[in-house]
């Protein structure tokens, strides 16, 4: 298995960790986010890894080196510009038919290897993991008729769920037909695409451990999670 780790984003949301270190690097426990990653691919039996940079590229690559450290081929492809979650892919060189891809800002016990096979045994264009998510909202909300301006319903602090996607593909080559090259292109633009083409898009539902770590309460998470990720660490 090959897998493509998009890590060329300036970690905006997660300031002010990352005013002076890429998040990729930012660390969980002792270790950063994508040491972590790598090292959950090569127990899932990803053999080389793309790394697609932009943001502090250089940093990325001094940490990291060729992969040796983690028994693992590393490439990378460097953005010029900021090009999104997906059109950075149609950049690298060599792809095999099917591959993974996944942000470099996550973190996950997800089985890789599990993922991959089903993506395959499908023949599937793309394979999205999903995980159901439940989001409290902390005030009471209205319901409102906006032609009179009448209340016609309240509900206190409710939970809404949803099938969020977990930022972790398997992606058929075949799929970069529908990406334009040189351009900002991001993976929500290609679901609009595909379903707008009627392309079927399969799922992957996942019900384990998976923490995006994009805001400063997700990374205290992941911290205060420490023993939960006991096995991807």
């Amino acid at each position: 298995m090959k897998a493509v780790i998009l890590a060329g984003g300036k970690g905006t949301r997660l300031k002010p960790y990352t005013t002076v270190i890429p998040k990729p690097l930012v660390p969980v426990g002792e270790r950063a986010i994508i040491d972590i990653l790598i090292t959950r691919l090569v127990t899932c039996g990803v053999d080389e890894v793309y790394i697609c940079l932009n943001h502090f590229a250089e940093i990325i690559m001094a940490y990291l080196g060729d992969g040796t450290k983690f028994g693992i081929k590393i490439n990378y492809s460097l953005e010029e510009e900021p090009l999104g979650t997906v059109a950075p892919i149609g950049l690298i060189q060599g792809l095999p038919e099917n591959f993974l891809v996944m942000n470099g800002d996550l973190l996950t016990d997800l089985d890789f290897k599990e993922l991959f096979s089903v993506h395959i045994a499908r023949n599937a264009l793309l394979t999205v993991s999903t995980y159901h998510r439940t989001t409290k909202i902390d005030f009471g909300v209205l319901e409102m008729d906006p032609a009179n301006n009448k209340v016609t319903g309240f509900r206190e602090k409710p939970e809404y769920s949803f099938n969020v996607s977990m930022g972790v593909y398997a992606m058929n080559r075949k799929v970069l037909d529908y990406v334009p090259r040189n351009k900002f292109f991001g993976f929500d633009n290609l679901m609009l695409g595909l379903l707008e083409k009627k392309i079927p898009v399969n799922v992957f539902p996942y019900s384990g451990y998976w923490l995006d770590i994009g805001r400063p309460d997700d990374y205290e998470k992941a911290n205060d999670d420490l023993v939960k990720l006991s096995s991807i660490l």
